[in-house]
């Protein structure tokens, strides 16, 4: 019968197990402090962003509220030219203005003709 194997004298040599490379990625602690670098300073713009639309949309604001008399100018000037051209069309077509209230206030109309659907044969509203 054969003999068992033995170690040999002295025994075997070191066996390495670990490779020789450097550890994967960053430390945990590098890997924090630069995810905390970046949120911060996202936040950082977000806020700023913020701050700035807000701004702007004041200043929007306070721009509108200054040109609103002129904005109203504006429209009461093209009401006044629509109402004096739908009284020479009632005129010209019927021969008198009639009155839809019995007032002698200015009623405001509630349906205005635009000089999209004015009718080609009536008065021309930009010559009054």
């Amino acid at each position: 019968m054969a003999g068992q194997d033995m170690p040999p004298a002295g025994g075997y040599s070191a066996v390495q197990y670990k490779r020789n490379l450097p550890a994967r990625g960053f430390r945990p602690g590098v890997l924090l402090l630069g995810t905390t670098a970046i949120v911060a300073y996202g936040w950082y713009r977000l806020i700023h962003g913020i701050r700035e639309a807000n701004e702007l949309a004041r200043e929007k604001m306070w721009a509108r509220m200054y040109i609103m008399p002129a904005l109203q100018a504006e429209e009461d000037r093209d009401l006044v030219r629509r109402w004096y051209a739908d009284q020479a069309r009632e005129k010209a077509l019927l021969g008198t203005t009639t009155k839809a209230y019995n007032t002698d206030r200015f009623v405001r109309p509630n349906i205005a003709l635009t000089p999209s659907r004015a009718l080609s044969s009536e008065v021309d509203p930009r010559s009054l």
